[in-house]
């Protein structure tokens, strides 16, 4: 099956199971939204990842996750793209994302060739979030059809990125509140942490729950022990913790429904992760049981929630703009020769919880 077809057949299935639903939340939003002005978007998206992808297995998690930084902080409008100027105090320095966001130089890749046929008329952070849903196709999970016609952001905002994205030891009422903050309830945190079925961390970010956690001088309990000592062989304790650890140790890179087992296993990378299962009592219990005992179920509230988080605080109308070059807004842009401009990819992992 070509690469057309293979996302052809994921959208139609799509369809199939959400036909009754709506698109989006926004009423300015809409699938159609480019059929005139660039048809040719979801191909140049899916085509370019899809070559990545070849190269990079971890591409599409990372994706994943630049799509979930950028809607956290402000809203989706690409404003983690934005790297940093005299003016512009950029969200990829924040504490969360510092060395830690990845492969900013594809979406600039999409971008360059969109340009190349639809000039000024796709918006960075309809690219980006058009590129989280192929990202998790490319994987192996489910496909949707993403509502359209966001404009990019004119500023950043690294303190409200500080503030807004949980971190990996965060407990479960704080993930909560994140999650509040920006809309979502329990099950979108549930369905959206199910992201972590793929992807790396890196060591620094587990290393109190394998040697000392909360201070105790002792590794977490609700590590299986097996796996803590899988964990320990792979983050020595007075290593640097810069080494990386699959989020799930056994498909590593294919989106399904194994973060819920693990979690049902005590095999939760990051406290975070495991706080969805172990904490007594939660009402997030059952809906690990329930999504981590059906992928079809995780499936289609994965698709809800990832719609929906791309709904928050988008710019549509005439506010923003549409950016030339994703990583400056368009007064600097113009200053720059767009073909030759890309960000470098960021070789680091996983710091936020999302």
């Amino acid at each position: 099956m070509n690469s057309l077809s293979l996302i052809a057949t994921a959208l139609c299935c799509v369809v199939v199971v959400f036909g009754g639903l709506p698109f989006s939340s926004n009423a300015q939003l809409s699938p159609d939204f480019y059929a005139k002005t660039c048809p040719q978007l979801q191909s140049i998206v899916f085509q370019i990842l899809e070559k990545v992808s070849k190269t990079d297995s971890r591409m599409p998690a990372s994706i994943i996750r630049l799509h979930f930084h950028d809607c956290f902080v402000q809203g989706c409008d690409a404003s983690v793209l934005l790297n940093k100027t005299s003016t512009i105090a950029s969200e990829q320095d924040a504490g969360p994302n510092i060395n830690s966001l990845r492969r900013l130089d594809v979406i600039n890749q999409i971008k360059t060739e969109v340009e190349k046929v639809c000039p000024n008329k796709v918006s960075c952070a309809d690219i980006l979030t058009l590129a989280a849903g192929v990202s998790s196709v490319l994987s192996g999970g489910p496909g949707w059809i993403v509502p359209l016609g966001r404009r990019d952001s004119l500023t950043a905002n690294q303190s409200l990125a500080n503030r807004n994205l949980p971190g990996p030891s965060s407990s479960l009422d704080q993930l909560k509140s994140s999650f509040a903050a920006q809309g979502l309830n329990t099950v979108d945190l549930v369905a959206l942490s199910g992201a972590h079925t793929l992807g790396r961390a890196r060591c620094l970010f587990i290393l109190d729950r394998l040697y000392d956690f909360d201070n105790t001088g002792k590794p977490d309990p609700t590590l299986d022990p097996t796996y803590l000592k899988q964990l320990q062989k792979q983050c020595p304790q007075n290593g640097p913790g810069n080494n990386v650890v699959n989020f799930d140790p056994t498909t590593p890179d294919k989106f399904d429904k194994n973060y819920y087992n693990n979690l049902q296993g005590k095999k939760g990378l990051l406290q975070s992760d495991q706080e969805l299962f172990s904490t007594p009592g939660a009402d997030t219990i059952s809906i690990v049981n329930n999504f981590g005992n059906n992928q079809n179920v995780f499936f289609q509230n994965f698709i809800n929630s990832m719609i929906k988080m791309g709904n928050i605080g988008v710019l549509t109308g005439k506010k923003g703009e549409i950016r030339k070059q994703c990583n400056f807004v368009n007064k600097k842009s113009s200053e720059l020769d767009l073909a030759s401009v890309t960000s470098e990819s960021m070789e680091g992992d996983m710091v936020s919880s999302i």
